[in-house]
């Protein structure tokens, strides 16, 4: 033990999996939430995305097992669906569809409520966790330059050892930061002005149970399309777009479903039974806190999960960045053995090793599009140039295609990608894949003619 008391806002699955790592480590931990969270598998008010589509990328799924052993395993049980990342998703893009090579990399598709509720029954069977709900934290407390617990909206205060903000993309800790004076980070928004509009349909035979992906090519196409198998036999349908191009009424979903390019799609929102009514959110902007930046990070305070960083919904990476952080955390307490300044540096410097990765993924898509507001990365156009040959030459070299597929599920370091071996490697596949496209599509020309 480190400490008396750990502190965690916020309930969700970054807060669950957080309480989770702070639990061997503290007499107690009590997590804060305003809403009263449900013993049953349903979206909750706090959590707005609940009702869209989720996954868990392999690096999330060997995260939460790490956290809670034997939770991937009751998932599947309660019907997520395992996948095969080559096999199980069949993706239509570049004008053609397709999933048949094995990846040997494992994702899982569930509702978001699914896990975040068998997380949370696995928390609250911890012995020193304890859950309060229909509470709001109004600020921090502390003294000396270091966070010394928190203060609720009636005048309560809790004292802790270490405070935990796992509000998400709403956090308000850069105020309650600067309040005690301490040191606030630097933030950076991508605004791609992104929108999802998400319905349940029955899940019948008709359809092979793959994740069902319509990417668009930027920037002249603006829509996409996400269809998951989920727990209890249903599909879990979200339509996007880039820059308010989303569905928000029946029409324009099956409209817009109906444009896409993908036919699992087109054909389940077309001719199967919807279960729910359309589901509609906004999501403005991605968002990044870098606290690894700061000369000295705040004692006593970590962020996990959104309020670090907020991620364009439609790359799947939020969960599994939150899960991974929280096993880190986990092993760097039982390393340093105090809560100190020099815990906080490293713990951030390791988060943002794990949000490198998908965040260059995330806000190179999103800037693809010139409408996207943000300070844009140097050399941004060059990643996503380089990023489009990899995607190319993955059409003909399918161990490349799984060193890719390693780093979109957060297993390797994107560094295997640029080395100057693999450039020339992708150079070279991108070359015969584009001879092959051209030939293909002369053959076509004239057979048709």
């Amino acid at each position: 033990m480190i400490g008396k008391r750990a502190v965690v806002v916020g309930g969700g699955i970054a807060g669950l999996t957080a309480a989770r790592a702070l639990a061997d480590r503290f007499e107690e931990v009590v997590v804060l939430d305003r809403d009263e969270l449900p013993d049953e598998v349903e979206p909750r008010k706090g959590v707005p995305q609940g009702h869209h589509a989720h996954t868990l990328m392999a690096g999330g799924r060997r995260a939460l097992e790490e956290l809670f052993p034997g939770l991937d395993a009751e998932l599947v049980e309660a019907g997520a669906v395992d996948l095969d990342h080559g096999l199980g998703i069949s993706t239509a893009r570049f004008g053609r569809v397709g999933s048949h090579w094995t990846a040997g990399v494992h994702m899982m598709s569930a509702s978001r409520p699914l896990v975040e509720t068998s997380i949370r029954r696995r928390v609250r069977a911890v012995e020193s966790v304890r859950l309060r709900t229909g509470v709001a934290v109004s600020g921090l407390v502390g003294e000396d330059g270091r966070v010394t617990g928190v203060s609720l909206d009636d005048g309560e205060v809790i004292e802790a050892d270490l405070v935990v903000d796992c509000t998400g993309r709403g956090t308000r800790s850069n105020h309650w930061l600067a309040a005690l004076g301490l040191a606030v980070p630097e933030s950076v928004e991508v605004k791609a002005g992104v929108g999802y509009a998400s319905r349940l349909y029955r899940r019948t035979d008709l359809v092979e149970p793959k994740i069902a992906f319509a990417v668009p090519v930027a920037p002249a196409e603006f829509r996409a399309g996400l269809m998951l198998p989920i727990e209890g036999d249903r599909w879990l349908v979200s339509l996007s777009g880039w820059h308010d191009r989303f569905p928000h009424d029946d029409e324009e979903f099956e409209s817009h479903a109906a444009s896409l390019p993908h036919p699992a799609i087109r054909e389940v929102v077309s001719t199967g039974e919807p279960l729910t009514g359309i589901s509609v959110i906004r999501f403005p902007a991605s968002r990044r806190r870098y606290f690894e930046r700061l000369r000295r990070s705040p004692a006593g305070f970590l962020t996990l999960g959104d309020a670090v960083c907020s991620f364009n919904p439609i790359y799947g990476q939020g969960m599994s960045c939150a899960a991974m952080a929280a096993a880190e955390l986990r092993r760097l307490l039982g390393v340093h053995g105090a809560v100190t300044p020099e815990l906080s540096t490293e713990y951030y410097r390791r988060v943002a090793g794990i949000l490198a990765t998908p965040w260059r993924f995330a806000t190179g898509g999103d800037y693809r599009y010139p409408q996207t507001e943000g300070r844009r990365p140097r050399g941004i156009r060059l990643t996503n140039a380089y990023t489009m040959l990899i995607l190319l030459a993955c059409s003909a070299d399918e161990d490349l295609r799984r060193t890719y597929v390693s780093v979109q599920h957060l297993l390797l370091d994107s560094a295997v990608l640029r080395t100057p071996t693999m450039a020339l490697r992708v150079l070279r596949r991108a070359l015969q894949a584009a001879r092959r496209s051209r030939r293909q599509a002369a053959a076509a020309k004239s057979s048709s003619s």
